[in-house]
């Protein structure tokens, strides 16, 4: 049975489950789930969980992203997006790159930032889209994101581009719609490439149409690529029995591929990957420091 991570390019115009049940078409009796939703717009780096490498999609979905978002000046639309209904903004043609550039700042670090109307949100147990399809007005409240890095990389009136590097929860279309309330013109965007999730880069995805039943084999790559991030911790066979029991092993020596373990555990993230002998991944466990014991989360099945 297939069990591991397929980095898949999702084309435009379809949605993020289209493309699982694509996989899952190739892959069966195996389940198979994606770590982060696409809009159907959207192109470029679906991370999709193949088996019991499904329990690590939150894994996934933690890790920093990075996208290539393109967006148009002068209209705004209540996606946020072109495929809403558009309305014209203000005036833009006395809009400068220097001007646009300025702004960039206030949407970098630490911001809260309001989703869109229509976006995945739950509202009292809906989903925000749902009830703007309903023409329900939805009251969304601002959330902290992270965005780490947010470049102007085009600039060519009414269009322009950023390249941004942020966390999880993060709505590009939002970052364009409140640079268009800024400058006082509105703006939708019109592209979004998803270029990186975590070591999951779009320069190795595979591309959905070269996947078949008999190709599919070659691109689901380790379970281990997801949680490679994390220390390691090295079991004996006597080890491997006990964390199946649900029993917690001593701290032992950790290893990183980063040299980081020490960095990691002390920053407070106390997950601990737990590996056999031969490299491959038994599950994830917590770390009690006061014990020095770690404690079995996620175990895998033999």
């Amino acid at each position: 049975m297939y069990c591991g991570v397929l980095n898949i390019n999702k084309p435009a115009g379809m949605t993020s489950r289209d493309v699982v049940n694509r996989v899952i078409k190739f892959v069966r009796p195996a389940k198979a789930g994606h770590a982060g939703t696409l809009d159907p717009m959207a192109t470029g780096v679906l991370v999709v969980c193949v088996g019991h490498a499904t329990r690590l999609i939150s894994f996934v979905q933690e890790g920093q992203k990075r996208y290539r978002g393109r967006f148009r000046l002068g209209q705004t639309s209540d996606t946020d997006d072109i495929t809403g209904n558009l309305v014209e903004g203000g005036a833009w043609s006395g809009i400068t790159r220097d001007a646009l550039k300025e702004l960039l700042s206030d949407f970098t670090g630490r911001i809260d930032q309001v989703p869109p109307q229509f976006s995945a949100v739950h509202v009292q147990g809906q989903r925000a889209y749902d009830l703007a399809r309903r023409g329900e007005a939805v009251q969304l409240n601002a959330r902290p994101v992270e965005i780490h890095s947010l470049t102007l990389t085009e600039f060519t009136p009414p269009d322009f581009e950023l390249e941004l590097e942020c966390g999880s929860g993060t709505y590009v279309r939002s970052i364009g719609r409140d640079l268009g309330e800024r400058l006082g013109c509105g703006a939708v965007m019109t592209q979004l490439e998803r270029l990186a999730v975590s070591p999951f880069e779009l320069r190795c995805a595979v591309e959905l149409d070269v996947l078949t039943a008999a190709s599919v084999a070659q691109y689901v790559q380790p379970m281990e690529t997801i949680v490679r991030h994390l220390p390691q911790r090295i079991l004996s066979n006597d080890e491997t029995i006990g964390i199946r029991q649900g029993k917690s092993i001593e701290v032992g020596p950790i290893h990183s591929d980063h040299r980081q373990a020490d960095k990691v555990i002390d920053a407070g993230d106390l997950r601990v990957a737990l590996t056999a002998l031969d490299g491959s991944l038994l599950g994830v466990g917590e770390l009690n420091q006061p014990q020095r014991r770690i404690q079995p989360r996620i175990v895998f099945p033999m």
